[in-house]
């Protein structure tokens, strides 16, 4: 009997184009967060000092923000598919150098810069095609926030669980220093198998005819709605999980012996754990609030710096995991409100780069863990932490201002 094709039956049982694309976006995600956890083991194993660890840490921004703007120019001419493919190459790559660069400062850097651009491209060109993946015609009937909810939660995911899968390996597994890194390689390499099955989203008749560079300009990022609400908002959304669990772990680091990194895994996971449960309700929030979402996340940042500020100058372990849920929840709200207004704003030509310029603005907050320890000859966690707070508030008001004007 001739072979007739997938009936319809068989075609509605088949799952979601958007999820084929998911594993893909969770692991570059994986990628740039499970260094996290190994601060503490840099410190003692690779004898770095906390100021160079921190900066490990937020080195990856290096090859962030070109992975988020020049990779979303390359998506809008060349499709999402294969752009998102090239950063999952990058991020395995990242991997490999970290595995081998234990005592090598600049190959560390250098693997973090590789790691970073794999993570710009799932948060430019991933968040973007999982996006029009979720609407029609891939997917019909799906609620309006669905496109910012579902990359959101997938990338939250992935910064979660890679995290919590590293700090296990280094606390009980062998060679600490490289066995994370050849876990996520090995699930890196399988994700391309779905990955290579998921639909183009972005047709040839949609995409930027001009030379990529040219694309860019995002015009998009001078609207009103964005230079009034995204722009204060967003270096928060990662300043919070830094503080959260670079700074915290380290502030109770003397009460915690050979815990240390386990401590600083748990942190992690509740950080972004709770900001993957929250991220559900931002909806609920926007229309309880009538689209003040963003107001509720700043205001939830503004409480936990303080927060953190007092952990720091008790140096409590459980005020401190008090500091990351909360800090988590601030972060989980924030970073899909602050989505769901690049969404509305953004035309289909330019939301790659929208998201692109939103998220490069999100992690300039990563930095701040770099910057604190820098300044601990100075000043103390605890002092640079309420000033933190305070510039946390003056963006809270800003915010809050001009969300009353657009009521």
């Amino acid at each position: 009997m001739p072979n007739q094709g997938p009936t319809p039956a068989t075609r509605g049982r088949r799952p979601p184009a958007w999820l084929a694309a998911a594993p893909a976006v969770l692991l570059l995600a994986w990628g740039g967060n499970h260094f996290t956890p190994l601060l503490h083991l840099y410190e003692t194993l690779g004898d770095y000092t906390a100021w160079q660890a921190n900066l490990l840490l937020g080195t990856y921004v290096a090859g962030l923000v070109p992975g988020l703007l020049v990779a979303a120019a390359l998506s809008d001419r060349h499709g999402r598919k294969p752009v998102l493919a090239i950063g999952v190459g990058l991020s395995i790559l990242g991997s490999v150098l970290l595995a081998v660069g234990l005592h090598d400062f600049v190959l560390l850097c250098i693997g973090r810069a590789f790691a970073g651009a794999g993570v710009g491209i799932a948060m430019s060109v991933g968040t973007s095609w999982m996006k029009e993946l979720s609407s029609a015609p891939f997917e019909t009937g799906t609620a309006p926030a669905a496109g910012a909810k579902r990359p959101a939660l997938t990338l939250t995911l992935g910064f979660g669980v890679g995290a919590a899968a590293t700090g296990l390996l280094a606390q009980w597994g062998p060679a600490p220093a490289v066995t994370p890194y050849v876990l996520h390689i090995a699930l890196s390499t399988f994700a391309f198998i779905p990955l290579l099955r998921t639909p183009e989203s972005l047709g040839r008749h949609a995409r930027a005819t001009e030379a990529w560079w040219r694309d860019l300009r995002v015009p998009a990022a001078g609207h009103r709605r964005f230079t009034r609400l995204v722009l204060p908002a967003a270096p928060w959304v990662f300043a919070a999980a830094g503080i959260a669990y670079a700074v915290m772990p380290a502030v109770v680091e003397a009460q915690l012996g050979e815990t240390a990194t386990l401590y600083a895994t748990v942190l992690t996971v509740v950080t972004l754990g709770t900001g993957a449960v929250v991220q559900s309700f931002v909806p609920r929030i926007d229309r309880a609030t009538g689209g003040r979402a963003l107001t509720v996340g700043l205001s939830l940042m503004t409480g936990g710096m303080l927060l953190a500020a007092l952990a720091a100058q008790t140096e409590h372990a459980v005020l401190a995991l008090i500091v990351a849920a909360l800090l988590g929840a601030a972060y989980g709200i924030t970073i899909v409100a602050g989505l769901v207004h690049v969404q509305a704003i953004a035309t289909p030509q330019d939301l790659a780069g929208l998201t692109g310029v939103y998220y490069s603005l999100t992690y300039i907050g990563f930095l701040l863990p770099a910057l604190l320890a820098a300044l601990l000859p100075l000043v103390s966690y605890a002092g640079s932490l309420l000033a933190v707070a305070a510039v946390a508030a003056l963006s809270l008001g800003l915010v809050a201002g001009a969300s009353r004007g657009r009521g």
